[in-house]
């Protein structure tokens, strides 16, 4: 029988970065244990940050890839215009389009009451605004009970 849990997860506030929080997410849902096989569901639920699985080992990875994404959507510091929306600074518009590049959601394999993650990968969050915020994660398991 497929059995369901969910609950918010409230990550504390920072500021631009990638995050490595797989340790945060999996002490905040001791209820992955008592799972035999099922997938754990996390959403972000603001859009000017996102959720990734990458590397879980070097943290210059995720410097790395803070720098690539200031790379490829630029902020326009100088106020050439280059968009419309930016009611909250230079770098609002661009933090949306990056959380819609990389997504506000990921889905996990639970193996024996565990994450089913590779040997390097890791859950990110990357906030792509300056700015401090608090941000909220609902993570949702379904599966069958051990």
């Amino acid at each position: 029988m497929t059995t369901w849990h969910q609950t918010t997860i409230t990550l504390p506030s920072r500021s631009r970065g990638s995050y490595l929080i797989t340790p945060e997410i999996t002490s905040a849902l001791p209820e992955l244990s008592r799972y035999r096989v099922g997938l754990l569901t996390l959403f972000i639920q603001h859009t000017s940050c996102a959720l990734s699985l990458n590397e879980n080992w070097d943290s210059d990875v995720r410097a790395d890839m803070s720098d690539a994404m200031d790379r490829i959507v630029v902020e326009d510091k100088k106020g050439e215009g280059i968009y419309r929306h930016d009611a909250e600074g230079s770098d609002d518009m661009p933090a949306h389009v990056k959380s819609a590049l990389i997504g506000a959601s990921v889905v996990v394999p639970v193996r024996e009451g565990r994450l089913a993650l590779g040997t390097w990968q890791g859950i990110w969050y990357m906030e792509f605004r300056r700015a401090k915020h608090s941000r909220n994660i609902v993570a949702t398991i379904q599966g069958e009970l051990k």
